[in-house]
């Protein structure tokens, strides 16, 4: 183990402690003609954490003289990576490798094959759900919204494994919890189970799954997500896979329905929105700036293999969009890292975001719309009063970290550090 290895790790409890030598984003450099950014200026600042949040920054030498000290040797500080739709609760991460079975090719094969492995997974879920968040947290995420199985085969039962994880990891990562009805709330007979759900302090969105594709009924499924939500003070995450009119329509009443009740604007969201990226262009600003009117945010795992989603009209029309992994190694899906910086890379590839500029700006999609300069160029993280969720990466700046999937030497939550590598 290296030297700031053990030195992060020695001040891992401490709630009082200073940083030296962190190197953070001060602003923006421009080209002689004042019309490009073709740099980030940076600069060496101590950082003082306090009761785990940030409680000064300053320059020089003075007051570094404590025992307290972690010295982050010029590693660039960023804000914490948060991976906004994941599934912790049925991972196969942790077993034995195995691709996914192409065989499986719709939602109703996918069901039955879930209600045939949900009762041998649920036996070691806790156990690879906390496998699974040591590896992202490896990755510097710190934060999760995860949404767990609500079905007639696995009861409550994967939320409550999923919760002796989180209880486990004695409270080194957050995550918000989403109740997840993966096999149709009617096609299954799972709404009785959500209604139970909905009333759990632990659970804070409502979610649902293609109200056509797997109930065939739209309105009917809409109605009840957001009457629950309602009832019971929370929002709604849906994952929307469908194409075609029948995913417009589920767009288009879910904005009505927010519309018809203000206090789910802002506190509603999208799970991939496929149909989006299959819009003609007027109609897909149309449906933006709804969305931005309702304040529906759109969460995407940014999928490429003959679909590329319109994240710049979205953000273009101020729809908040948020990404994640989604599947990481599961019986879905293939792909998925657990590396928030990966995904981010991703996004600039797909988008062609590779200015200066543009990659500092594309670090948003890894840490929640945190970032350390304003578009302005102006110093905005870290600031006095902010929480110590940051990670330490061997970049010189946002945009190399971006660009390069910078490694991650080491995570902050809640003030505690934790070393992920050597340096």
């Amino acid at each position: 183990m290296s030297e700031i290895g053990n030195k992060l790790n020695s001040n891992a409890a401490a709630d009082n402690y200073i940083i030296k030598n962190v190197l953070l984003e001060t602003g923006f450099i421009k080209d002689a003609t004042g019309a490009f950014i073709n740099a980030t200026e940076t600069a060496l600042y101590n950082v003082a954490v306090e009761s785990g949040k940030i409680a000064k920054l300053w320059t020089g030498n003075a007051g570094t003289t404590e025992s307290d000290i972690v010295d982050a040797k010029g590693f660039l500080m960023l804000p914490a990576f948060k991976d906004m739709h994941v599934h912790l609760d049925k991972t196969l991460y942790g077993l034995p490798w195995q691709a996914v079975n192409t065989g499986r090719r719709t939602i109703y094969d996918m069901i039955a094959y879930e209600q045939e492995i949900i009762p041998e997974l649920l036996k070691t879920s806790t156990k690879r759900a906390e496998q699974l968040i040591d590896l992202m947290q490896s990755y510097g995420t710190t934060f999760a919204r995860t949404h767990f199985n609500v079905d007639p085969t696995s009861g409550l039962h994967s939320l409550e494994n999923l919760q002796k994880a989180l209880d486990n990891l004695n409270g080194r990562f957050n995550a918000e919890l989403v109740a997840f009805p993966q096999h149709g709330v009617f096609y299954t007979d799972s709404a009785a189970l959500l209604k139970e759900a909905a009333k759990l302090d632990s659970v804070r969105f409502i979610g649902g799954v293609d109200p056509y594709g797997v109930d065939r009924a739209i309105k009917k499924v809409l109605d009840f997500t957001v009457s629950l939500a309602l009832d019971n003070s929370k929002g709604i995450d849906i994952h929307l896979h469908d194409g075609g009119k029948e995913g417009l329509e589920t767009v288009e009443y879910l904005i009505q329905k927010v519309e018809e009740n203000p206090s789910l604007k802002g506190n509603t969201y999208i799970s991939h929105a496929f149909v989006l990226g299959r819009l003609d262009q007027k109609t897909l600003d149309r449906i933006a700036e709804s969305l931005a009117a309702a304040k529906i945010g759109i969460v995407s795992s940014i999928p490429f293999a003959g679909l590329v989603m319109p994240v710049p009209t979205l953000i273009r029309h101020g729809v908040q969009v948020l990404a994640g992994n989604d599947n990481i190694q599961d019986h879905w899906s293939t792909f998925g890292s657990g590396s928030m910086l990966q995904k981010a890379n991703l996004m600039a590839q797909l988008y062609g975001w590779s200015s200066e500029y543009d990659l500092s700006r594309t670090l948003r999609f890894a840490t929640g719309n945190v970032l350390p300069l304003t578009d302005q160029g102006e110093h905005s993280w870290p600031a006095a009063g902010d929480p110590a969720e940051f990670v330490l990466v061997n970049a010189s700046c946002s945009a190399e970290a971006v660009a390069r999937i910078a490694p991650v030497k080491a995570f902050a939550h809640k003030g505690d550090i934790n070393w992920t590598m050597e340096g």
